[in-house]
């Protein structure tokens, strides 16, 4: 029997299964060929969509933008400036309004409660463009990436480098005990996963083959590795006063080529942008003059270099973001 997802929220991949993850890879990758093809693909015309953003974001935008209106559906933005949710309107209410409207919701913010309760209240399909606590759209982007750099991904090594503890890094943990990938988080021990997530995932990979390791040891965590992943070292809403403790802490789990050496001469470089690999950002500037670092979680000879995917991550946002959307509103 096939996979069926039609109707249920996208908020977290815990609450997927690994066939159900599997089927939409296999559908990003078909909808991947037909876009590039220049095949249409507006399976769902007459169909609406609403995009709540309480944090900015151009990948995640741009993304469910372009692959709802590829999808034949009408899409509206709201920010936070441009609804009243939490505000004037509760959450519920909210929810319960736009569920009449529209025919799903994707929601991008902090709480993870949030994206919960208007699954919850909405009645449609909600999806999660990125909480505090997980990332699953994301997911699927850095997944597809190293299928079409591997083949088949069981087995293979990821190693997040840097504060895993934060929503990009439960994610990777998330789909590789899933997927029956091997999971390193690699950073001070004082950044990594809380310990009932953790505990959840080894019960997962159990199941898959997978394992979950937990090391402030960057050679460890280098060693044998096929993909190679950093993040900013300071979140987007996180207060700015972090980022000299943050750059203390982390700068030895920097991602340089003296790392890449370590692992696979195979391996890949994923990375879910924006990035400070360089000067040429506002903040990149100000840590230079104030730290003086040319790069922080990542530099640029890497970022620059042949084992580098972060952009075929980012193209493969919008062919993810579609399948996603597609299986659960066809």
């Amino acid at each position: 029997m096939g996979v069926n997802i039609r109707g249920r929220s996208f908020l977290t991949l815990l609450d997927y299964t690994p066939e159900e993850i599997n089927y939409l890879l296999d559908l990003s990758a078909e909808f991947k060929r037909l876009k590039r093809a220049g095949v249409d693909h507006s399976y769902l015309k007459g169909k609406q969509i609403v995009l709540l953003f309480e944090k900015t974001s151009t990948r995640t935008r741009c993304a469910f933008e372009v692959a709802g209106r590829d999808l034949g559906m009408g899409v509206t933005f709201l920010d936070s400036k441009s609804s009243q949710m939490g505000n004037k309107e509760s959450l519920a209410d909210t929810a319960k309004v736009l569920g009449r409207m529209f025919d799903g919701i994707e929601y991008r913010g902090y709480k993870q409660s949030v994206v919960e309760d208007l699954a919850k209240y909405s009645g449609v399909p909600v999806w999660n463009g990125l909480t505090d606590d997980f990332h699953p759209t994301q997911m699927l982007a850095d997944i597809l990436t190293a299928k079409e750099e591997f083949g088949d991904i069981r087995g293979r090594k990821l190693t997040f480098f840097g504060d895993a503890r934060n929503n990009v890094a439960n994610s990777l943990m998330v789909v590789c005990a899933k997927l029956g990938m091997h999971y390193c988080a690699c950073g001070p021990k004082e950044n990594m996963p809380k310990a009932e997530l953790v505990e959840k995932c080894r019960e997962i990979a159990k199941t898959t083959g997978a394992t979950i390791t937990l090391t402030d040891s960057v050679e460890e965590g280098a060693k044998d590795a096929d993909i190679l992943y950093t993040d900013i070292w300071v979140s987007m809403g996180e207060d700015k006063a972090l980022w000299e403790p943050r750059i203390k802490a982390l700068k030895p789990y920097q991602v340089n080529k003296e790392v890449m050496a370590m692992a696979k001469p195979t391996a890949i470089f994923e990375h879910c942008l924006p990035s400070f690999h360089d000067r040429n950002t506002t903040i990149g500037e100000e840590m230079y003059e104030k730290y003086g670092l040319e790069a922080m979680e990542v530099t640029d000879d890497v970022f620059l270099g042949t084992q580098a995917r972060e952009f075929d991550e980012a193209e493969n946002r919008m062919h993810t973001i579609k399948a996603v959307m597609y299986a659960t509103l066809k």
